[in-house]
């Protein structure tokens, strides 16, 4: 029973730390495109993937949760009750994307936030700013990479 809480708890931190980055990054990029939206509302669309972007490491820990729920069979209710090294194997599978999810969320809502007044005074570099905020994506990318890996490799 123990190894099925600590895995829950893996499943909890990869999708409550990415979610927590998300809102982050998405309230920080929103509040910069309300100031710019305020005096040229026609921007919107310019606007919005930059604010959008930083949402996408929130979709990353809800994929790690759902894989987790998968392995466990939460979802069938034939619930397999992992050893503790097994929960333990799962709480660290799933830290890469968590935690790489939370900061890079962070960061790009920061990077997203200065690519909004780019887009503000030159709408024609939108997408250039959009381009920066896509490399901050990249580490969040690779941290689900990594946790996907590991938890096909946890044998239950």
């Amino acid at each position: 029973m123990e190894g099925l809480i600590i895995s829950i708890l893996g499943l909890g931190l990869a999708v409550f730390l990415c979610g927590i980055g998300s809102s982050i990054g998405v309230g920080l990029a929103g509040q910069a495109a309300n100031g710019v939206l305020s005096e040229d509302p026609d921007k919107f669309g310019n606007m919005l993937l930059l604010v959008a972007l930083p949402g996408t490491q929130g979709i990353y820990g809800f994929l790690a949760g759902f894989l987790v729920i998968l392995k466990l069979g939460l979802l069938k209710g034939e619930i397999i009750f992992p050893t503790i090294q097994q929960g333990l194997q799962i709480l660290g599978a799933c830290l890469p994307v968590a935690i790489s999810g939370l900061v890079s969320a962070i960061h790009q809502g920061k990077v997203c936030t200065a690519g909004i007044a780019v887009a503000a005074k030159h709408p024609e570099a939108s997408m250039r700013a959009l381009i920066y905020g896509a490399l901050v994506e990249t580490y969040a990318v690779l941290g689900l990479v990594i946790t996907i890996f590991l938890l096909n490799g946890i044998k239950l």
